[in-house]
C-alpha cells in the first residue's frame, strides 16, 4: 500500500472540487479585535478585519474577562493538573458551573473542554442511562450531535429540518413505552434560523420524550440574561438538557451542560469523554465565569449586536446582494459555488484586508456555498462602509447575479 499516493489523492480531490481549506495566520492585539495582523505567504504583515468571528461580543478582549484570567493564573498557575476525577477540579471551576446552573434556571450543569465534546460525550451515552432510548435528531443538526448520537449504539431517527409533521409521524410510529428524546438546535448557524421550541416541546409532552437543546449560537446573545432562545422565549423550563459554549458569545473556551443535578452526575459518571479529559485551565474557567456573570447584566451590548446584524443584512439587501435573513445575527451570503466562493475570499482578504472563510460542502449542501458575517458591537461603521464597498466592488467585477429590487 503506498499511503503517501493515498493521502495525495485525497488532498487532490479536495483542491480539484474548490473546497481545500486554508489556514491563514493572524495575531489578534488586546483590545483592537476585530483588528488583527496577517501574515502573508511572503512574510509581510497586513492589517485585517475579522468578520467570520465566533466571539460575538467581542468578550474576548473584555478587561472584566482579562482581569478574572489574570488574577487566576497568578493564584494557580497554567493547567488544571488533571481530570476532574482526579486532580483537575478546582473553585473556579465550581464557580463557573454554578453561574452556568444559575444562567438556565436548572439545578446543576457540568463542564466540558469544548461544546462538540459536551455535544458527543452526553449524547454519546444517554442510551447507557436509558436503555432503548430512541434519539430523534433533526436533520441540520451540528457534527458533533450527529456524532454522538451515531457513536451510541441506540436507534435513532432523523426528522426533516423544523418539520414537526415528520417528527410527530416518526414518534408516533414507534414503541409508546420505549424511552424517547429530542435533540434540536436553538439557532441553526449556517442560515441563521431559529427552531420551532415551543412546537417542539409540546410534541415531546405527547410522547413524554427528553428534550436536547443545543444553545451554542445563542448564549450570551438573547434573553434578558443571556440564556439563550429558550430564555426569551420563556422556554428554559421546558428543557432536559441545554448544551452551551464558552468559546462564543462568552469568548473564551469551554462547553458545558445545564440539566438537573441527578442528569450532570450520571453523565460526570459514565461519560468517557468527561471522565478522562483533562479539566480546563482553572484561569479559562474563571475568564469565563466572569464573562457569563457580565453578560447577564450587560442587555446594551446584546442591542448593540442585534443592531448591527440589522444594519449590516439590510445594506446587503438594498445591494441586491442574495443574503439570507431569519431574524438572527448570522448573515450567510450565498455565492452558490466553491471555486467562486474561494476566491471572493481570497480577494477581500488580499485586496481589501478583510477576512471571512468561505463556507462549502459538507458543511453546507453543495449549491450553496457562501461567505458567512458575524457582525458585532465592535464592528463599527467604518468596518462596515468598507465591507459593503468591497462586496459591492466583487459582486460586480464577477459579474454574479444580484436579486431584484422591489420599487
Amino acid at each position: 500500500m503506498d499511503f503517501n499516493a493515498k493521502l495525495d489523492a485525497a488532498l487532490e480531490r479536495l483542491h480539484t472540487e474548490g473546497r481545500y481549506r486554508t489556514f491563514i495566520d493572524i495575531e489578534r492585539k488586546q483590545g483592537q479585535y476585530p483588528h488583527a495582523v496577517w501574515t502573508t505567504p511572503e512574510g509581510a504583515l497586513k492589517d485585517i478585519t475579522v468578520w467570520c468571528g465566533n466571539d460575538y461580543l467581542g468578550m474576548g478582549q473584555h478587561p472584566v474577562v482579562l482581569d478574572a484570567m489574570h488574577e487566576a493564573i497568578n493564584a494557580t498557575g497554567a493547567g488544571s493538573g488533571g481530570t476532574r476525577n482526579i486532580s483537575g477540579t478546582t473553585v473556579y471551576h465550581k464557580r463557573l458551573e454554578a453561574e452556568l446552573a444559575d444562567l438556565h434556571a436548572k439545578e446543576d450543569a457540568l463542564l466540558f473542554t469544548s461544546a462538540y465534546i459536551a455535544n458527543d460525550a452526553t449524547l454519546s451515552t444517554l442510551p447507557r442511562l436509558f436503555p432503548g432510548l430512541i434519539i430523534y435528531s433533526d436533520a441540520l443538526n451540528h457534527a458533533s450531535m450527529i456524532e454522538g448520537i451515531r457513536r451510541n449504539g441506540g436507534e435513532k431517527r432523523i426528522f426533516k429540518h423544523n418539520d414537526l409533521d415528520d417528527l410527530r409521524r416518526m414518534m408516533a410510529a414507534d414503541d409508546p413505552s420505549a424511552p424517547k428524546l429530542i435533540a434540536f438546535e436553538s439557532v441553526y448557524s449556517m442560515d441563521g434560523d431559529f427552531a420551532p421550541i415551543k412546537e417542539i416541546c409540546d410534541i415531546a409532552d405527547e410522547f413524554s420524550a427528553l428534550t436536547y437543546l443545543d444553545e451554542v449560537h445563542a448564549v450570551g446573545m438573547y434573553g434578558p440574561r443571556g440564556g439563550g432562545i429558550a430564555e426569551r422565549d420563556g422556554l428554559m423550563g421546558r428543557i432536559d438538557i441545554i448544551n452551551g459554549t464558552l468559546a462564543k458569545a462568552f469568548g473564551v473556551m469551554g462547553g458545558y451542560i445545564a440539566a438537573s443535578t441527578k442528569m450532570c452526575d450520571a453523565v460526570r459518571s459514565y461519560a468517557p469523554g468527561f471522565i478522562f479529559t483533562t479539566s480546563i485551565p482553572p484561569a479559562v474557567a474563571a475568564g469565563a465565569a466572569a464573562s457569563v456573570a457580565h453578560l447577564k447584566v450587560d442587555q446594551d451590548l446584546r442591542d448593540q449586536h442585534q443592531t448591527q446584524a440589522k444594519i449590516l443584512k439590510t445594506r446587503l439587501r438594498g445591494l441586491g446582494l442574495p443574503i439570507i435573513d431569519h431574524g438572527s445575527h448570522i448573515v450567510p451570503l450565498i455565492v452558490g459555488d466553491p471555486v467562486h466562493t474561494q476566491k471572493l475570499s481570497d480577494m477581500l482578504l488580499q485586496d481589501h484586508g478583510i477576512y471571512v472563510q468561505p463556507i462549502n460542502f459538507p458543511t453546507v449542501p453543495r449549491g450553496t456555498e457562501r461567505l458567512r458575517f458575524t457582525p458585532s458591537p465592535v464592528h463599527g461603521a467604518k468596518e462596515m462602509d468598507a465591507l459593503v464597498g468591497a462586496l459591492d466592488a466583487l459582486w460586480s467585477h464577477c459579474a454574479l447575479n444580484r436579486a431584484e429590487l422591489a420599487g
